[in-house]
């Protein structure tokens, strides 16, 4: 029997601008991205079933027989898995109208034909906006964080920092914490393998600090924070997830937001995250072309892969920027800046944000393959309506 983690339509089109490049079921939220996170629970090895653009980087994986077809916007935990890896045959797991799992020899999402509907009963987890990547991000490292310490003994702390409720603290191989305030008291602090907590930083728990993750000196990293894993960030972060590769090496603040991979936000950048009024932020939303309300006061940037932003940048509540785009220029940028855009008009050339990307990849060792550069193309000649609205 194959599992299987498939993108829900509708969902993925809400999550644009970061499944342009990635499946649903590679979003972090927490410490692990979902893949991550059903592989671990299940102790099986998962494919995925996404779109034809992405499904060449992202192999599927199927079986003759059955194969179990999980809706990669749940985040799973063990009483839900347990229940998912058992279905039988032409069975279907659902909360309310939504699909959770289900058995079939088919390998699609689509046109499954009838099936027994299971009623679930228990907690369902499930993203479905770019802001509850954010929103469940705090209960993710928890659930994460005793996934990952169980059994395990964390790497002892010297001295030199100041901590406060130390079992609350993991720490894995590799890493070096030194003269740092680490807060456990009301969430956990999880430190990745050959991480780094640089001089002078404060960190308040729930945070997550990715393999070779970095937070600079004298940084403020507040809790219901991931950085993901190669991030380097410093300034005043809080309620943030970088999905991973990306900088936000500098003073400046960051929340209530999301940053993809392979970004870079210049010194002194600030995103804004409350409205002046307190009034409920809209988002824009790429299925509609349209800005929607999220019911949510607290919204700030969300950066699509590959996107940067000068020095000085300052966003306005609730910015959703596109990939490779390039923000820059006078003034509050608009709140919304679709991909492959340079400054406010003009549009990024194609060959040079590959080249950009390219340069940015090779420091830290990663060359792009041809299928990343098939996946880009795509978005780029599928995304000209977007920019069409801005010029």
């Amino acid at each position: 029997m194959s599992c299987i983690l498939f993108d829900d339509s509708t969902v993925r089109a809400n999550l644009l601008p970061f499944t342009f490049t990635r499946p649903v079921s590679e979003i972090r939220v927490g410490i692990l991205t979902v893949k991550e996170k059903w592989e671990r629970i299940t102790g099986v090895k998962v494919s995925i079933l996404t779109e034809k653009y992405l499904q060449n980087k992202y192999p599927l994986s199927e079986d003759a027989d059955s194969n179990i077809l999980i809706n990669a916007s749940f985040l799973p935990d063990y009483e839900m898995s347990s229940v998912v890896m058992n279905l039988k045959l032409n069975e279907a797991l659902v909360k309310g109208e939504s699909v959770i799992a289900y058995c079939s020899k088919k390998s699609a999402s689509e046109d499954i034909g009838d099936l027994k509907e299971i009623q679930y009963e228990g907690k369902a987890v499930q993203i479905q906006n770019i802001y509850d990547i954010f929103l469940q991000n705090g209960e993710q490292i928890r659930s994460d964080f005793a996934l990952l310490s169980r059994g395990k003994i964390s790497q002892g702390l010297s001295s030199t920092n100041r901590i406060t409720c130390p079992e609350n603290i993991f720490v894995e191989k590799g890493a070096k914490v030194e003269n740092a305030t680490l807060n456990g008291e009301k969430g956990p602090v999880y430190i990745g393998e050959n991480s780094e907590i640089m001089d002078g930083a404060i960190v308040k728990g729930p945070v997550a600090l990715c393999n070779n993750a970095i937070i600079r000196m004298g940084a403020r990293v507040y809790d219901d924070t991931t950085v993901g894993p190669f991030c380097k960030i410093g300034g005043e972060i809080q309620n943030t997830v970088f999905i991973g590769y990306s900088n936000k090496a500098h003073d400046g603040y960051l929340g209530n937001s999301v940053i993809g991979e392979w970004c870079n936000i210049g010194a002194g950048t600030n995103s804004s995250n409350l409205k002046n009024d307190y009034s409920e932020v809209r988002v824009w939303n790429y299925a509609v072309e349209t800005f929607l309300e999220t019911g949510q006061m607290f919204c700030g940037l969300f950066m699509g892969d590959h996107s940067k932003a000068a020095i000085n940048t300052s966003f306005n509540t609730g910015t959703v920027v596109g990939i490779c785009t390039n923000v820059f220029g006078a003034g509050f940028p608009r709140q919304f800046i679709p991909s492959f855009m340079w400054g406010s008009t003009q549009v990024h050339p194609f060959e040079k944000a590959i080249d950009t990307a390219e340069k940015v990849m090779a420091r830290r060792g990663k060359k792009m393959d041809e299928k990343e550069k098939d996946i880009l193309k795509h978005v780029f000649e599928t995304t000209h309506g977007n920019r069409k609205i801005i010029r």
